[in-house]
């Protein structure tokens, strides 16, 4: 196998990252693309289309082509992921790579094989699908083939994972279209109804990453940020607290812990003896959310370990696959397209 043309792609509702093999990950850029609004031909994708996002004007639009972690527009996704291979390949028509694609759980067929023809389109050779809480296993280096049971919770952009593996396969999950983006959206409400303020999604983000907070022993103070009062129509600047965020985003936290709970009621009782003794391993970029350790582990009474590189786990284990297929039997191998 010619590793220098093997990728895999984590292709995220909120960024994509790539892992070329050899040489690890050399892509990681937003999940934007801006379009003209007649034509709908792709003018930019990643982080030059991440900067015009709300700001654009006239016949320009920059938005996320990924919805909830599934494909909401297909013709821009694939534009948008074939400029992203050919930034880190070049040009792909005399060798186009092989790729394995990070995929949720729960897609339905034409989902998945909507990934599958993306791909194919973008300009890969062959394409497999590989389902989240495995990459995320390979990725934090679980020997996922063992007959132990690990359990997974990744927050991602779009969707909250939840899954327990064991033998190289997922013997209990469930997932939620509740993460990082819906707290976003969370905060932004929240903000406009206590103070009748409108703020941008990313000044709602900013504040879930640099104040936001799940629990009071994590806490850290206010941010002052600015926005439109909705009453007068002017800029206005105000606090908001650690507080504020957790509110905000308590609906959206009591779904993922649902979903939690739900995973761990199906998880047979052997499996669950591991996960006490192992522990759960908590991955996507909402795992950097302030608290949520402490949070998961006064609920379930199970230690809880942030991966290493939580944004990056899925991409990383999706390498590990292309570079040593013949590792990882148990998973779907590479179909041509």
């Amino acid at each position: 196998m010619n590793m220098s043309k093997s990728l895999g792609i984590d292709l995220g509702t909120s960024n994509t990252l790539i892992y070329l093999a050899g040489k690890g990950i050399v892509l990681q850029e937003p999940s934007v693309a801006a379009v003209n609004n007649r034509s709908m031909q792709v003018l930019d994708v990643g982080d030059a289309a991440g900067l015009m996002v709300g700001k654009t004007a006239g016949e320009q639009l920059a938005f996320r082509p990924i919805k909830d972690g599934v494909i909401a527009d297909f013709d821009v996704t694939v534009a948008m992921l074939g400029k992203f291979i050919r930034k880190v390949t070049g040009p792909i028509l005399l060798n186009r790579p092989k790729v394995a694609v990070c995929v949720p759980l729960g897609l339905t067929g034409v989902e998945r094989r909507a990934f599958e023809d993306a791909a194919g389109s973008a300009g890969a050779r062959s394409v497999t699908l590989i389902e989240a809480p495995i990459a995320a296993a390979i990725g934090a280096n679980i020997k996922i083939g063992a007959p132990r049971g690990s359990f997974i919770i990744d927050i991602g952009g779009g969707t909250t994972e939840v899954a327990t593996v064991s033998l190289g396969g997922i013997v209990a999950s469930s997932s939620v279209r509740a993460a990082s983006s819906k707290m976003d959206d969370a905060i932004m409400l929240y903000i406009k109804r206590r103070y009748n303020v409108s703020i941008s999604p990313k000044t709602a983000e900013a504040l879930k990453l640099r104040i936001g907070s799940v629990h009071p022993q994590t806490d850290v103070g206010a941010m002052e940020v600015r926005g439109k009062n909705l009453a007068s129509g002017l800029p206005v600047t105000l606090n908001v607290t650690s507080g504020d965020v957790r509110d905000a985003i308590g609906d959206v936290m009591e779904q993922i812990l649902d979903c939690i709970r739900a995973v761990l009621e199906k998880t047979p009782p052997e499996l669950c003896a591991d996960i006490y003794d192992r522990g759960i391993l908590l991955t996507g970029g909402g795992a950097s959310l302030r608290g949520l350790p402490i949070l998961l582990s006064q609920i379930t009474g199970i230690r809880v370990t942030v991966a290493d590189r939580p944004m990056q786990t899925f991409a990383l284990g999706l390498g590990r696959f292309v570079e040593h297929p013949e590792r990882y039997p148990y998973l779907t191998q590479y179909k041509a397209r």
